[in-house]
């Protein structure tokens, strides 16, 4: 990725050693070598140098983005040196970009976005690196690389993939298996992405079948809506994977309703309902599939190491990763109590 005359600054070089000291050609002793060693200090939570990040996050209109906002704040808060420049979310792409063009003219130190629509978006990122502002690109990635410093999100195809594979292990022993799928909004990449994760899966199973798909939009009215769609049109089943648990609120409602127990469900994100639903077991929904809202609190952090010229704790390298894929852990009954403090409403 081409660098930028201030980025540059962000990087340092590597103070290395590899030379060996020879011993006299009679000696005994073994030659010693020293390893190549980073001396560029990695971020931890001391303070450190004041940054200013610039956050242009989404328009809170889900449960999931919702927590993305209050994990950047409240991970911001955790530094004393930290100042969070935060714009009013919008899912308005002209008014996103305009918020922005906003922050460039602050002179924020670092940016981070969750883009409304990251090809939309994808000039004004551009723009920011230019003028030597390093980017934090959030989840929704930006079309061109050059656009952000780091991508930091979730993995939607490891989503369909776990899914597919806690699901098949379940029905592994049983003849003739029916799985259902109700997906979220067609129209997004991220859908397709976590449809193709769960068809390969199952691919690994072949006494399993999907015997029907339904896309719904991410609401717990679509979900109530299409879910009883899918119950009306498939008389048994034994497995249900539903792609977000907004609308799985709206799903666990048609089916009780229309009285169905004879299926496992498996939900998707971490909310805080499915996540008490599956420690309460008195439902179908026995596991869900994380995509993280954390995802925006390490996007902090990593802000703040670009902004201190850190790099990351953990890793020898003197500069943070150009991207950071979030693992989709599988949540159960046995182990919900590791992961219920990170379920959102």
């Amino acid at each position: 990725m081409p660098e930028t005359s201030r980025r540059g600054l962000l990087f340092g070089t590597a103070a290395v050693s590899a030379g060996a000291f020879l011993t006299a050609c009679t000696s005994n002793e073994p030659k010693e070598k020293t390893a190549a060693q980073s001396n560029q200090p990695a971020a931890d939570d001391k303070p450190g140098t004041p940054v200013t990040i610039g956050f242009a996050g989404p328009q809170a209109d889900h449960g999931w983005l919702n927590a993305i906002n209050v994990n950047a704040k409240s991970r911001a808060e955790k530094y004393s040196e930290v100042t969070l420049e935060i714009t009013e979310g919008s899912n308005d792409t002209a008014i996103q970009i305009g918020q922005v063009k906003t922050l460039i003219n602050k002179k924020v130190d670092v940016l981070v976005v969750l883009p409304a629509d990251g090809k939309a978006l994808t000039q004004v990122g551009l723009e920011a690196m230019k003028a030597g502002i390093p980017v934090v690109n959030l989840d929704r990635i930006f079309a061109s690389p050059q656009a952000y410093r780091c991508w930091v999100g979730g993995d939607n195809y490891g989503m369909g993939l776990n899914a597919g594979h806690y699901i098949g292990e379940q029905l592994k022993d049983k003849s003739g298996a029916k799985v259902v799928e109700l997906a979220g909004i067609d129209a997004l990449e991220l859908t397709k992405q976590r449809s193709q994760g769960f068809a390969d899966a199952l691919k690994n199973y072949p006494n399993i079948k999907l015997v029907a798909r339904q896309a719904a939009d991410f609401t717990v009215e679509s979900g109530q809506a299409k879910m009883a769609q899918l119950l009306q049109a498939q008389k048994q089943f034994d497995a249900l994977w539903n792609h977000d648990d907004d609308q799985g609120v709206g799903a666990l409602r048609a089916i009780q309703q229309a009285g169905r127990d004879e299926f496992i469900m498996v939900g998707g994100a971490g909310a805080k309902s499915a996540m008490d639903a599956i420690k309460a077991d008195n439902s179908v929904l026995k596991a869900t599939v994380l995509y993280p809202p954390t995802m925006a609190a390490s996007a902090i952090d990593l802000a703040r190491a670009l902004g201190q010229n850190k790099g990351v704790a953990g890793l020898s390298e003197m500069e943070i990763p150009t991207s950071l894929t979030l693992y989709s852990a599988v949540v159960t009954k046995e182990n919900i109590d590791q992961y219920l403090p990170t379920g959102f409403s």
